[in-house]
């Protein structure tokens, strides 16, 4: 008769092992790090800094932007500084009234989601479609050469 050194509670002792690994990986494949290297929470569905095109547009009754904004129903004055983003990152509206920080010109200034750049009606998917208020809180002259499209980095605010 041969006899064996594996009984049924080293086997769970390791099974259980096995599973807690499993499930810290888990855990921390589900969040992410920051500069400091403490998990921070759930990861975000954007990069910390995103590259994007600003493209100038008007958010008032009868200006070049088309209906009403989105998000409220509702036209905006270009004198504040307000974006239309792109389909994927407007993202069903998840976006809608939250702030945004768009980073060019050495400058930021924070606005305020309140319409998409629709992506199936010509808006291309790297846009944040701005108001005046925002080119002018960035430096940026309207006789510059960037006026009406320039690169510039964005983030949730």
């Amino acid at each position: 008769m041969k006899y064996h050194f594996c009984s049924s509670g080293a086997f769970l002792f390791f099974f259980s092992i096995l599973v807690n690994l499993v499930t810290i990986c888990l855990c921390i494949e589900a969040r992410t790090y920051n500069p400091s290297g403490k998990i921070v929470g759930k990861m975000p569905p954007m990069s910390e800094r995103t590259k994007a095109t600003l493209t100038i547009n008007s958010f008032e009754k009868g200006g070049g932007g088309g209906g009403p904004s989105e998000c409220d129903g509702k036209y905006h004055s270009n004198n504040t500084p307000i974006v239309a983003l792109s389909t994927r990152w407007y993202n069903n509206g998840k976006r809608c009234s939250n702030y945004i920080t768009i980073y060019g010109k050495g400058k930021s200034v924070k606005a305020k989601v309140v319409d998409e750049c629709d992506s199936t009606r010509g808006c291309d998917d790297d846009i944040v479609d701005a108001s005046k208020a925002v080119w002018k809180a960035l430096g940026v002259k309207e006789s510059s050469s960037d006026w009406g499209e320039m690169k510039i980095f964005w983030s949730d605010a």
